[in-house]
C-alpha cells in the first residue's frame, strides 16, 4: 500500500523504520513542526523528521492537520492509509476521509483501557500487571475507533515509563506492519471496541509529578516510575526543587517526608533514594547530595 506515516517523537521511529523495511511504500511522513530543544532552545526537527530526511522522504509539517494546504497535498499523494504513532495532534474529519483505508493508530494500551495521551504512565500508576498495544481506525472521538489487532506486554516490577514504552514501541512496530499487511490483502477487518472497561489517561503534568510523601510507599514508587523520564517526579528541600529517579521500598518506618540517610518516610514504609537532580545541578547519587547538605534530625522533603 501507499502510505503517509504520521508520528513525531522517538517512540514512533521503530514503526517508521519497520514500515520502510516492509513491502509497503512510505511516500511521505507527517510530523509536528520543528520545536525548540536543548539549553539554547534552537529549533530542531522531530526524530521522525530526521529519519525521513535520512531516507530522502518528503516531510509534511503543517502547523495543524486542519490546514487546507496539507489536506490538498495528502490528497495529491493518493495514499491508501496513514499509519499513526504518537503524532501529537487531533486530525479533523476533512483529513481523516482522504486516504482510502483511513488513519490507523498504534496506541500503547489494550483499548478500551487507557484512552488518551499517557496510557503507559497511567498503567504504571494503576499498578497494571499486563498492558499492551492496539491498532485501531481513528475516528473524531479520542481513541474510540474499531480495532484491528492487539498484543500484550508484561509490566515488570521495576519498569519506568521509559522502559515499558521502549519495549512497546518495538513490539508495536511489528503489529503495525502486520495490520497494514492484513488491510492490504483483505484478511483483517475492524472490530468495535468493548463498551466495558473504558478508562482514560490524560497527559501527566509537572504539577501531577510532585511526590506526596503522605501517600503510601507503593503509591510513591509507582508515581516516580510513571514519571520517569518525563515529566520527572520531584519534591522540594529547603525551598528548592529536587528531581527523583526511581526509589526502592524498604521495611524501615519514618515520618512522612523525613530524611534519614538516603531514606525518606512515607505513610507506610520508607523508600530509599538512588539518584537525584537538585535544582540547577546535574544528576548525582542521593547519598553524595545528602552528605553535602547534612540534613538536621527530623528535616523533611516538602
Amino acid at each position: 500500500m501507499r502510505l503517509v506515516f504520521a508520528g513525531t517523537p522517538e517512540v514512533a521511529v521503530p514503526s517508521l523504520e519497520a514500515l520502510l523495511a516492509s513491502r509497503h511504500e512510505v511516500v511521505a511522513v507527517l510530523t509536528r513542526p520543528d520545536a525548540p530543544a536543548g539549553r539554547g532552545r534552537a529549533l530542531r526537527p522531530s526524530p521522525v523528521s530526521e529519519v525521513a530526511a535520512h531516507h530522502g522522504i518528503e516531510v509534511l509539517a503543517p502547523a495543524h492537520p486542519r490546514d487546507e494546504a496539507f489536506r490538498q497535498r495528502l490528497a495529491a499523494l493518493d495514499v491508501d492509509a496513514v499509519p499513526v504513532v504518537a503524532y501529537g495532534a487531533l486530525v479533523p474529519r476533512s483529513a481523516l476521509d482522504v486516504p482510502r483505508v483511513g488513519w490507523v493508530n498504534l496506541h500503547f494500551s489494550l483499548l478500551p483501557a487507557w484512552r488518551g495521551a499517557a496510557p503507559v504512565q497511567h498503567a504504571l500508576l494503576a499498578g497494571d500487571e499486563v498492558t499492551g498495544a492496539t491498532t485501531f481506525l481513528i475516528e473524531e472521538d479520542l481513541d474510540t475507533g474499531p480495532y484491528f489487532g492487539m498484543l500484550t506486554e508484561q509490566v515488570r516490577p521495576t519498569d519506568t515509563a521509559g522502559d515499558l514504552l521502549g519495549r512497546l514501541a518495538v513490539a508495536g512496530a511489528g503489529l503495525l506492519v502486520a495490520t497494514m499487511d492484513g488491510l492490504e490483502d483483505g484478511s483483517l477487518h475492524a472490530v468495535p471496541q468493548s463498551p466495558e472497561g473504558v478508562s482514560h489517561a490524560p497527559k501527566i503534568t509537572v504539577a501531577d509529578a510532585r511526590v506526596d510523601w503522605s501517600a503510601p510507599a507503593l503509591r510513591v514508587d509507582r508515581l516516580v516510575r510513571a514519571c520517569t523520564p518525563a515529566p520527572g517526579a520531584w519534591t522540594t528541600f529547603r525551598g528548592k526543587r529536587v528531581k527523583l529517579s526511581p526509589v526502592t521500598r524498604t521495611e524501615e518506618v519514618l515520618p512522612a517526608g523525613v530524611l534519614q540517610g538516603d531514606l525518606v518516610g512515607t505513610a507506610t514504609q520508607a523508600v530509599r533514594l538512588a539518584v537525584v537532580r537538585p535544582e540547577g545541578k546535574g544528576e548525582m547519587a542521593a547519598v553524595d547530595w545528602l552528605r553535602g547538605l547534612r540534613p538536621e534530625p527530623g528535616e523533611a522533603f516538602a
